[in-house]
């Protein structure tokens, strides 16, 4: 896998920033009471996510270090007001069921820790893609978020009506709690379907959920024996060779 695709990858599953890393858990709790506002953040914050993570990488040479969250800061904000009036001009409806959180785009963790951690220290296209990868990965878990919630809370699905008129709503899951819920659930269907990979030897299985934070990790040690038995294997096969 080349590293534009890896970068794709590491945002949609690997570090999927909803369902793995759990950031930017305001928005995701707060406007996924439907489909569309789900689609509609996600999108949102994937143009500024993509934007800043490109302006930074092409500056990142000439902001100084003393002063490089306070200048991605001004990046980001000039960015969520040029997506908030395209929003507010071409959108309303959706602006207005947004309403307050996209001024706070400017302050999501995912931008600027993607800012920071990532196109800050690499070229302008692997950064593009970063940014691409982690908004898609946001997007999809606000939308599946969404999706959950509108078609239990409501029997819809972007504002189509899905289930049948019988169907009583469980309107819990359209209030705040409900998103807990959802959140709680889909996290839950993620980690079953990675174990169900590792019980099948995919290869892949190990990078399906793993974040870069070993410090927070509960399998740190594991890992580390894995890797050193490894290290151990190769090293013999080399000495026997």
């Amino acid at each position: 896998m080349n590293k534009y695709t890896e970068r794709l990858y590491n945002g949609l599953i690997k570090e999927n920033p909803t369902f793995v890393l759990m950031l930017g858990m305001c928005p995701t709790l707060a406007v996924t009471t439907s489909a569309i506002n789900g689609i509609g953040m996600g999108l949102s914050t994937t143009v500024v996510l993509v934007l800043s993570n490109m302006l930074i990488s092409m500056l990142r040479k000439i902001i100084p270090d003393s002063v490089r969250i306070p200048a991605f800061i001004v990046v980001v904000a000039s960015f969520v007001t040029i997506v908030q009036f395209l929003l507010q001009g071409f959108v309303p409806s959706l602006y207005a069921s947004l309403g307050l959180y996209i001024p706070l785009i400017v302050v999501n963790c995912i931008i600027l820790g993607r800012a920071e951690s990532y196109a800050s220290k690499n070229p302008v296209l692997p950064s593009i893609f970063d940014g691409i990868g982690m908004g898609l990965g946001f997007t999809v878990g606000l939308t599946a978020i969404g999706i959950v919630r509108e078609l239990l809370g409501s029997g819809k699905a972007f504002n189509v009506q899905v289930l049948p008129s019988s169907y009583e709503p469980i309107t819990i899951f359209i209030l705040a709690p409900g998103a807990f819920f959802v959140l709680a659930g889909l996290t839950a269907l993620q980690n079953k379907a990675k174990k169900r990979a590792e019980a099948k030897g995919d290869p892949k299985a190990e990078l399906i959920g793993c974040g870069t934070d070993c410090a927070s990790c509960g399998k740190k040690a594991a890992c580390g024996a894995a890797s050193e038995a490894k290290a151990g294997k190769s090293a013999d096969a080399g000495k026997t060779e």
